[in-house]
């Protein structure tokens, strides 16, 4: 009988494959090794991000499950950028860029040497899209295993995440704690490895790989230094030795619809605003693209059931004890509001991997029929200052900002904002306008938290909104709107704003306005000058001129 073909026969098979195999057998492996399938186990292990600093064991781990189930693991590397150590400083140019080359990389090592299927290892904010991304666009069979969510640190009694130790910096500026407060805080914020543990970005995305069905029920939530993750991730090693031998690939999964499902439960849980950028590159490579006016769509029709830091005071950690991502499925799934016959990487359709889930905290994740809102976590707004489209984390945003009309205060860098903010320039009523920091204007659309930190740690964030063609952290809270677009660098109309505009927020209605006349715009817009790049040399002068909308997920063109 005829051996099925494997990718890995391009390097294995033959006589005139010779010279590969001595390579293979250059690295200690065996010719019983070589006639196993060959799996890349791509880890982003690193010892400067904390969501990766324990990712050697995991894939230790896959390595383990790859072997006991019969195929033969390949470790190879991805590179990661911390946002929390390049926030505020221009090292943040550097991370939603890394996206791309990470997506590249994965490509890169997994077509160049063979590899028969993928076990991928991120944990933090840009690696897990930009592995999705490419195993959307390679398509080979592939499966998600993270490294999970960082424990609270607990200070007092009181559960801190990273959020509350940016905000403690704006306290501290305001004299409302002192510096020896201060130190408390950013020794006990974060105790230990792990994706920081509020419903940011990372554990938005790990989530997310749940709900869209590329990583095992529990990857989402199961802590960084629980024995439970890593027999996920032996679990994740055996595993896609199935998914291989079903040749089950990740378009067979990332359809349009399993991004519809993905999206109904980042609206459940309320997930960063950066969901909705990464969601969109995710699909663009698999062939599915997605617009904003779907995500409104969804967002409208879909309870929020979660606040979790920083929309509110639980974390990671207690989402996992309330039944994980599978409890919030069976929810959603109980109002029809979920497709449960789409194909995961277990082999079984949504509907089996949620049978046996359930709802153990109804206080942290409410029951469908008692959500904390009747619409979505993350609303799509409109209007002439976004005519394209912009982003708001409309679970974390104070009643009395959700409607708004406030004075435009306009920063033409994050830089100038903060200082502004931190001496005291800020006033209730005021709106934040940070613009010239898109995909292409600063390069890379570098996240605001430092500044909506700020705001909230000087008790303004129910007072004082923030719109820029940036984005932000999932750790902002706040009337925080990102993503507009076109951005200012490419003669959107945010570059049209001045000091003193009045500017209109409806965030249930979905509109962002500037109120200025259309002839006023019009007479703006022909005195306004050309966009010149701060950075014209190294490998983000290339993005920034490849570098697509907002809207559209920043990806390359």
């Amino acid at each position: 009988m005829a051996t099925k073909s494997r990718i890995s026969d391009q390097v294995l098979k033959g006589p005139e494959r010779a010279p590969h195999r001595s390579l293979l057998y250059a690295l200690g492996l065996s010719r019983e090794e070589m006639n196993r399938p060959l799996i890349g186990v791509v880890s982003a292990f690193n010892e400067i991000i904390p969501g990766h600093i324990h990712l050697d064991k995991i894939a230790d781990a896959v390595k383990a499950g790859v072997r006991m189930a019969g195929g033969t693991p390949i470790l190879v590397p991805a590179i990661g950028v911390c946002d929390g150590i390049a926030m505020a400083h221009p090292g943040m140019y550097y991370s939603l860029p890394s996206r791309e080359l990470i997506a590249d990389s994965v490509e890169t090592m997994a077509l160049a040497h063979c590899f028969d299927a993928l076990v991928l290892i991120p944990n933090c904010d840009k690696i897990i899209p930009g592995m999705l991304m490419a195993a959307a666009r390679i398509n080979i069979p592939a499966i998600v295993i993270s490294g999970g969510p960082m424990m609270a640190g607990d200070l007092d009694g009181r559960h801190l995440s990273l959020s509350n130790m940016f905000e403690a910096v704006g306290a501290c500026k305001a004299g409302k704690i002192s510096q020896n407060e201060l130190t408390d805080y950013e020794e006990t914020a974060c105790p230990g490895c792990g994706s920081c543990s509020g419903m940011f970005t990372a554990n938005s995305m790990n989530c997310l790989s749940e709900a869209i069905g590329m990583a095992l029920p529990g990857n989402g939530t199961i802590p960084a230094v629980a024995a439970a993750r890593y027999r996920l991730a032996k679990q994740a090693g055996m595993q896609i030795m199935q998914v291989l031998a079903k040749n089950l690939r990740p378009r067979d999964i990332m359809t349009s619809d399993a991004f519809t499902n993905a999206l109904r439960v980042d609206m459940a849980l309320g997930c960063s605003t950066n969901s909705v950028l990464h969601l969109c590159a995710i699909a663009h490579e698999a062939g599915v693209p997605m617009s904003l006016d779907r995500i409104n769509a969804i967002s409208a029709t879909t309870p929020n059931l979660c606040r979790l830091s920083p929309a509110g005071p639980d974390h990671i950690q207690d989402l996992h004890l309330a039944g994980g991502v599978p409890a919030v499925m069976k929810e959603l799934a109980a109002a029809k509001l979920l497709n449960t016959k789409l194909m995961t990487v277990t082999g079984q359709t949504v509907g089996r991997n949620i049978a046996g889930a359930a709802n153990r905290n109804p206080s942290v994740l409410r029951p469908v029929k008692n959500p904390f809102s009747p619409t979505g976590g993350i609303a799509v707004l409109k209007g002439n200052i976004a005519p394209r489209g912009s982003v708001v984390k409309r679970s974390a945003v104070a009643p009395e900002m959700l409607v708004k009309t406030c004075k435009a205060r306009v920063f033409d860098s994050e830089e100038a904002a903060i200082a502004s903010i931190y001496a005291g320039k800020i006033k209730k009523g005021d709106v934040v306008v940070i613009r010239y920091e898109g995909p292409k204007g600063g390069p890379g659309m570098r996240e605001m938290l430092s500044p909506t930190s700020a705001l909230a740690g000087m008790g303004l964030d129910k007072d004082v909104a923030l719109i820029t063609d940036g984005r932000f952290s999932g750790a902002t809270r706040g009337s925080a709107i990102g993503h507009v677009a076109p951005e200012a660098a490419s003669g959107g109309p945010i570059a049209l704003v001045k000091e003193g505009d009045k500017i209109s927020i409806d965030i249930p209605a979905g509109k962002l306005n500037l109120l200025v006349s259309a002839a006023e715009l019009k007479k703006r817009a022909a005195k306004l000058k050309p966009f010149k790049p701060r950075i014209t040399t190294g490998w983000l002068a290339r993005y920034q001129r490849l570098v697509g909308p907002a809207d559209i997920g920043a990806v390359l063109q």
